[in-house]
């Protein structure tokens, strides 16, 4: 009895001790909130369009703020918003930058921000995923998809722990509610590049 017992004891240590060995498993340490560098503007919205069909116009918007939420685990559950002045439009030539502004295109008076609220993530690999959600520009709201790919992720040189995304999507003019009409233009590539700040 006594030698069953010392045995039972044994046993009870061993299995604390290999207990204490093999660590609980960790939460994912990407995961949380992150706010948009702003401060440092290692942010970016740049759109593409056609220009007649012989060349393409670039742009950008100055003025735009968000955050995201990654889930290390459970990625699907991540989610992001994005909300954008209208009036910050930049195409690097002032008079066509008021015309973007007025009616025809943006119509900003009346339509001063646009916005981008996720509502599912579809992951591909463990860097690619598409985002999928509401889009709202010119007072119309239609469902996009973002094609996303996770730049990278990690501790910066000032305490902070950062992660960035860049995005990819294609809209069509009309279905804005956009009147102008374009020769060989009827769509325009949007590009989102932004790197968070983890809170």
């Amino acid at each position: 009895m006594n030698f069953m017992k010392n045995t039972g004891k044994s046993f009870a240590a061993a299995g604390l001790a290999l207990a204490l060995a093999v660590p609980a498993a960790q939460a994912d340490e990407r995961s949380g909130t992150y706010k948009f560098d702003r401060e440092g503007q290692h942010q970016f919205v740049q759109f593409r369009i056609s220009h007649l069909g012989f060349s393409y116009l670039y742009g950008r918007f100055n003025d735009f703020d968000g955050e995201f939420h990654f889930d290390g685990e459970n990625p699907e559950n991540s989610s992001v918003s994005v909300t954008v002045q209208t009036r910050s439009v930049d195409s690097n030539h002032s008079e066509r930058d008021r015309h973007i502004r007025d009616e025809d295109f943006l119509y900003v008076s009346e339509y001063p921000q646009a916005t981008f609220e996720s509502t599912s993530v579809a992951m591909h690999d463990e860097d690619r995923a598409t985002v999928t959600g509401d889009l709202t520009l010119r007072g119309v709201t239609r469902e996009v998809d973002l094609d996303m790919e996770l730049v990278g992720y990690g501790d910066d040189p000032w305490g902070n722990y950062r992660m960035g995304f860049e995005g990819h999507t294609t809209l069509k003019l009309d279905d804005f509610g956009i009147p102008e009409e374009l020769p060989e233009a009827d769509e325009l590539k949007l590009i989102l590049s932004v790197e968070g700040i983890r809170q």
